[in-house]
């Protein structure tokens, strides 16, 4: 279990905290921004940078990678203290598998997975906040803002490990319900498109496909066609930034309601119809066990918007 020494409560003061078996194996500038949350990671990186954070008193890189037993020095920083109303409001979100190792949960859309780029706070914040005895809470993976369904944590660090190899070694399947707009031609399509990241003038973050880019692999099945729209099962075989949304989008089938890479006029006309969403949903994981390997097969039923659109599109072709 980690420990801290506090030598005062009331002001900022140096602090000594001992690493523990959940800590061990982290970067010490990712373990500092969990537990200066608040402080910006300029201020983070210049206390390493001088010395002012420190590894059984010697002097670190941000790439030091804590081991159990190491104590870490950490400056006077201001952090809130244990009695201090939280800035993150914890939420509860439905749960479709927890155990000891990992926690699945069904992510509404329009929730940001976690803090950052414009956002306060996301899913894990305040997953951390409604469970302030849990040591360790981490993401396995992402889900963009706008698209819902399976969101996988990890409880424990051997746990979170086990999940990254899974996903890198391309173990395990992660299938979507997206509604395209166009008539879908083929049952079954493999994409292959090669997929680059670039800036846009303001500086937003874009993916396209360009030779020079990644290697992506999508798997397409038709569910059903509604006239000019088709729904579609896409199952993800690598995990590129808005994979499933470019390889659509590329191929002339864009994503209802995809602000991003699909045309102004259908998301207004969606809108118009009370679907203020992208229809992109995370609804099944076929997954080893992080810890055991026993097989699990998790899913997530479609959203009620996700549903009341199907419905309007059915009675109206």
């Amino acid at each position: 279990m980690r420990k801290t020494v506090i030598a005062k409560d009331d002001i900022p003061s140096v602090r000594f905290v001992e690493i523990g078996d959940e800590q061990a194996g982290q970067r010490i500038d990712n373990f500092l921004l969990r537990l200066c949350k608040g402080v910006p990671k300029s201020h983070l990186y210049k206390a390493i940078r001088s010395g002012e954070v420190r590894v059984n008193k010697g002097r670190i890189s941000a790439e030091y990678r804590l081991e159990r037993g190491d104590t870490v020095r950490v400056p006077p920083i201001r952090l809130p203290r244990p009695d201090e109303a939280r800035s993150v409001p914890p939420a509860v979100f439905p749960i479709v598998f927890e155990d000891e190792a990992m926690i699945v949960v069904n992510k509404p859309a329009g929730l940001a997975v976690h803090g950052g780029s414009g956002v306060s706070f996301g899913v894990i914040e305040q997953l951390r906040a409604a469970h302030p005895e849990a040591p360790f809470l981490e993401l396995a993976h992402r889900l963009d803002r706008e698209t819902s369904g399976l969101l996988i944590i990890a409880k424990k660090r051997k746990a979170l490990l086990g999940l990254h190899d899974m996903m890198r070694e391309g173990g395990g399947r992660k299938h979507y319900h997206a509604l395209v707009v166009g008539d879908w031609v083929n049952d079954r399509q493999h994409m292959r498109q090669p997929l680059l990241k670039w800036l846009t003038a303001s500086g937003e973050r874009r993916v396209k496909v360009d030779a020079q880019g990644k290697a992506a692999h999508t798997i397409i099945t038709l569910q059903k066609r509604y006239g000019r729209y088709s729904l579609l099962d896409a199952e993800l075989r690598t995990g590129r930034t808005h994979q499933i949304r470019v390889h659509l989008a590329s191929s002339g089938y864009p994503i209802v309601g995809d602000d991003k890479y699909g045309p102004d006029e259908v998301r207004a006309h969606f809108a118009r119809l009370g679907f203020n969403r992208m229809f992109l949903h995370a609804h099944r994981l076929e997954i080893p066990h992080p810890l055991t390997q026993a097989p699990l097969v998790l899913t997530a039923e479609l959203p009620p918007a996700c549903v009341n659109i199907l419905d309007y599109l059915e009675q109206h072709p």
